[in-house]
């Protein structure tokens, strides 16, 4: 009877110890619970990721302090995220499209490559980055060493994502007639409202991961910035206006 008590007491251990580090499911099940989320919180946090990032990101410390875990535990940001972006594209469409069928295409499309497919593939690449590279050497065996949780990636690629999604779906949707017209102001003003919203981007990942005490050399996400800044007058003056561009990626029609 022994080793089996000890088995099973083992077991029990080893579960309890292994609940902590598997926050997905119940993270998952939050997502269609919305009373569990504090959609409250969440549209403060986007209001002042536009005005005051680094509110947004002592906020995330607090939260370490009391959770344990840099990562949010309320699924609420990125499905008020992706219904915000479902609904904008949707306002593209019915401007720009002429097939229903087509319309529920983009906006699918949006959603799931634009912000999730492409946010998981630049998370992975920042966490793996990150902790192999990034991380402070522990000085002794006694300190827990300390790693960069996916989970929080993804947070910080949210997190930088909504005023790019403000700047490049919601104003450049009210600026489309005058941002995809032939002509030097539209083309200058296009590529000014993509430098912008990719250096907003680059510089709000970089708060994100430099709030993180473990973390070193932290100003390499500000380092994108610097080519932005050179690209855009490039492509001024080579005539390329990505208002155009990706409007007539989705939009075949336009003229």
């Amino acid at each position: 009877m022994l080793p089996t008590t000890s088995s099973t007491s083992s077991k029990g251990r080893t579960s309890s110890n292994a609940r902590p580090n598997s926050p997905f499911p119940h993270y998952l099940r939050r997502i269609v619970k919305w009373q569990q989320m504090d959609i409250e919180y969440t549209f403060w946090q986007m209001l002042n990721l536009c005005t005051s990032p680094k509110v947004v990101y002592q906020h995330t410390k607090y939260h370490k302090q009391t959770k344990n875990q840099w990562a949010r535990d309320d699924p609420a940001f990125i499905v008020v995220c992706s219904l915000l972006l479902a609904v904008s594209t949707s306002a593209y469409c019915a401007a720009y499209d002429h097939s229903m069928g087509h319309a529920v295409y983009v906006v699918i499309s949006v959603l799931l490559f634009n912000f999730l497919i492409t946010g998981a593939i630049l998370a992975t690449c920042c966490w793996f980055l990150t902790n192999n590279y990034l991380r402070e050497e522990v000085p002794n065996s006694h300190v827990v060493e300390q790693r960069v949780e996916w989970l929080y990636a993804f947070d910080v690629h949210c997190n930088s994502f909504f005023p790019m999604f403000v700047l490049l779906y919601v104003i450049q949707y009210f600026l489309s007639p005058l941002l995809i017209a032939h002509g030097f102001i539209p083309l200058l003003l296009s590529n000014l409202l993509f430098m912008v919203a990719a250096s907003y981007y680059h510089y709000l990942n970089f708060l994100g991961y430099d709030v993180l005490p473990f973390l070193e050399r932290t100003t390499f996400f500000l380092y994108p910035i610097g080519i932005v800044i050179v690209l855009s007058p490039i492509l001024v003056l080579s005539g390329f206006n990505p208002s155009r561009y990706f409007m007539n990626m989705y939009f075949s029609e336009l003229e």
